[in-house]
Order: C-alpha cells, then structure tokens, then sequence
C-alpha cells in the first residue's frame, strides 16, 4: 500500500476483494510499534458481524476504496481476536500463516520476535 497515506483516512472506506465485491468497512488500522507503518486493517463485514483482520502491505487504495487481493471467503474467515486492543506476536503471525504470506523483515535482519501491533485509529474513537 501507499506509505504516504495517512492510515487514519481508511477509516469508514469500503473494503472489496480480488474479484470486486465488497467485503466491508474498515473500522480500525493497526500500525507497527516499531515502524509506525500500518500492517492491518479491521474490517467491518456486516452489522451483527465480527470484525476481520486484512492485511494493507499487498491491498491497493483507489477511489472507489481499500482492494484486497485475497477472495472473500478467506477475509471472512481469518482468526478473530475482537479490536481495540494490541495484536501479540503470536496473533500477527496466525494472520500471516493465513493468509500465507511471509512474516516482513526489517532491512535484511529478521523481524524481533516481541513485535508487537498498536491500534490507531476506529470506529469508537
């Protein structure tokens, strides 16, 4: 994703799958401790829905809003550890497995096993 977007601006956008059907609302992004870029985004999927955990590295913003390129299935059924509150290390890397991509690096080095993810922005804010 574009890092000079300011992550508080995908608050509210609609969130579509890689076929183009929309899977939901971003309610919260989740930015890196250490970075400060943001790593997650949670979703909205419905009004008596959990939210689901998306990530933003391969997701593309356009106008019509947050395009994630994993098939909706998937999304919905990513781990669930409710919002509002730090991700542990232990649960970033359960999103990582599944939506099987590679835990990110810092530089060449590998990523610290105490990462942790902070909260910015939500709904309730």
């Amino acid at each position: 994703m574009q890092t000079d977007i300011d992550p508080r601006s995908l608050i509210g956008r609609k969130a579509y799958d890689s076929q183009g059907v929309k899977v939901g609302t971003v309610d919260e992004v989740y930015l890196d401790d250490a970075t400060g870029a943001p790593e997650w985004a949670a979703l909205r999927t419905g009004l008596f829905s959990r939210d689901a955990f998306v990530p933003l590295e391969p997701a593309q913003l356009d106008e019509k809003g947050l395009r994630i390129p994993f098939e909706r299935e998937l999304i919905r059924g990513a781990p669930d550890f409710g919002v509002g509150r730090h991700l542990s290390p232990r649960q970033e890397l359960q999103l990582y497995r599944h939506y099987g991509l590679d835990v990110p690096v810092a530089g060449h080095a590998p990523a610290p096993p105490d990462r942790d993810f902070g909260r910015i922005a939500g709904a309730g804010d």
